[in-house]
């Protein structure tokens, strides 16, 4: 007679409310513990391509049980496919279930607002729409005619801005159109001007992962701080353009 063995009942379990998501949904977890464990939460890991994106700790009820939501969105999900959640409890509990996420095509980013703090002048808004990073704050040097954008850089991307005139602007003693000087990481970069209009100039950035400070350079200023003429912007874009040179100099 062959010997009858118990099933073995897991410490953990995980599951969530679906199989597969779109982006935008939100994403059920529960599960439950067979021991409860006093003051110690389930911590909760998300994987992609085998990358941790998420992580957190959910409260176990009484009863063994806990669940969490996700919303799956953000700059961090960034690829279809499968993705695995983690759950971890007590010492070497584990337990682990997947789902698959679709990722939109086709469809930009919402366009955000931020109000930028301009000293005595007030504040003024700055429209922004970011791919591949998130947008940390949003900064006017009127000392430097310079519009500083600092980002956090999650991977290669790309950032709108659509700047008001009164508030930064790049034009030619005749008051015709120039373009800015633009800087990433203070290294000179080119960008795309897309929509022109008589109150704001729509540009977009394109960066590299691990970037952080990107900087707008005109020659006009808020009206509190004047202008600068176009002999200081082209000496400003020659000095920029020696250091960019100098620093890859270093390389070769």
């Amino acid at each position: 007679m062959l010997p009858i063995f118990a099933e073995e009942i897991p410490l953990i379990s995980v599951k969530t409310d679906s199989s597969s998501y779109n982006e935008g949904d939100i994403i059920i977890v529960s599960g439950k513990v067979e021991t409860v464990i006093a003051e110690t939460p389930v911590t909760m890991q998300l994987f992609s391509q085998g990358n941790l994106i998420d992580i957190g700790q959910i409260t176990v009820a009484q009863d063994g049980s806990y669940s969490s939501t996700i919303n799956a969105e953000g700059p961090l999900w960034t690829n279809s496919g499968e993705y695995t959640i983690r759950v971890l409890f007590g010492e070497g509990n584990i337990a682990e279930t997947t789902f698959n996420f679709l990722q939109k095509i086709g469809e930009s980013p919402k366009t955000k607002i931020f109000e930028v703090n301009a000293g005595s002048y007030g504040t003024f808004d700055v429209g922004y729409s970011v791919i591949g990073g998130i947008v940390q704050d949003i900064k006017i040097e009127p000392d430097n005619y310079t519009l500083v954008v600092t980002i956090e850089s999650t991977e290669k991307g790309s950032l709108l801005l659509e700047i008001p005139r009164e508030a930064l602007d790049a034009k030619e003693q005749d008051k015709s159109d120039i373009e800015f000087i633009v800087l990433a990481n203070e290294v000179q970069i080119l960008y795309d001007e897309e929509i022109v209009n008589s109150s704001s100039r729509k540009i977009t950035i394109n960066f590299e992962q691990g970037n952080s400070d990107i900087k707008i350079i005109g020659t006009t200023v808020i009206p509190e701080f004047g202008g600068i003429t176009i002999t200081i912007l082209i000496i400003g874009i020659i000095t920029t353009i020696l250091v960019t040179k100098n620093k890859f100099q270093r390389y070769v």
